[in-house]
């Protein structure tokens, strides 16, 4: 932790800092520092906290609320800390507000410009103008190495008949892309941050299922965020199996439960 301390100090332009735990993920961490004038910031290591960094501002630049980034390199992103805790359960009014702002259609090709990384699970964003070449080759297809064969021949027939599901040009929106309640800040009612993204363009809806994955999406939310195209059950079930298989491959059988439930309701 001096070594980090250190370097927080660096990039902050500061002589020290005290460097103190904050919170522990699978696949990161977080501390807090606190200079000698007593201002305080988040410390967090990960995979790529300059691609981090660089979403946490695509997102402020929505509208949609995000820590502000106060530097970033290869090895650290500092941020300002936000007031609130995590989780959206009575703050749903306001999410489909800054839903709303962060899921403005724009006119981009789908994917990103670069990958990202769950841990050892590599996020492939090849850009594309189709939506569904995008879902089959980078969230479905390339997952099928890692699989036991039968979830394998089931990944691979929900692929074949994608095109029957998903739409091929939805409006491209900026997706947060990891959405569960643990990454929205709430206080009082009100969304203070949505964090630790993985952003990429591609279809609202995706980060609606992941939001109701470990979560609850009710009445008020919907009512504010507006009417979704017909068949969104199918869809999220399509859109929910990449988490699924993303936890799968990260933390093994424990999860294959999910994943067949999903091909299940997708048809598959």
């Amino acid at each position: 932790m001096n070594q980090i301390a250190r370097h927080t100090a660096r990039l902050l332009g500061v002589e020290s800092v005290e460097l103190t735990h904050f919170s522990s993920g699978d696949l990161s961490a977080l501390m807090r520092a606190v200079t000698s004038t007593e201002q305080s910031y988040i410390v967090k290591t990960g995979p790529a906290p300059a691609l981090e960094a660089a979403m946490l501002r695509l997102i402020a630049a929505t509208g949609a609320p995000a820590p502000r980034v106060i530097a970033a390199d290869d090895t650290l992103l500092i941020m300002e800390e936000v007031e609130g805790r995590s989780g959206f359960s009575g703050a749903e009014d306001d999410l489909a507000r800054v839903l709303t702002a962060l899921h403005q259609p724009v006119d981009r090709p789908y994917g990103f410009g670069a990958d990202f990384s769950f841990g050892k699970v590599t996020i492939r964003n090849d850009e594309t103008p189709s939506w569904v070449a995008f879902w089959r080759d980078n969230r479905l297809l390339n997952n099928l190495a890692d699989l036991p064969s039968p979830l394998a021949r089931r990944v691979e027939s929900l692929a074949a008949r994608l095109g029957d599901i998903i739409p091929d040009t939805p409006p491209a929106a900026l997706l947060h892309g990891d959405l569960w309640s643990g990454n929205v800040m709430t206080s009082g009612g009100r969304v203070t941050a949505l964090i630790d993204p993985a952003c990429y363009y591609g279809d609202r809806e995706v980060d609606l299922a992941m939001a109701a994955l470990f979560g609850h999406l009710d009445d008020r939310f919907y009512e504010r965020y507006g009417t979704l195209d017909p068949g969104f059950e199918t869809r999220r079930a399509v859109y929910s199996l990449w988490p699924a298989l993303v936890h799968f491959r990260l933390f093994g059988s424990g999860y294959r439960a999910m994943v067949e439930g999903f091909l299940t309701e997708s048809g598959h």
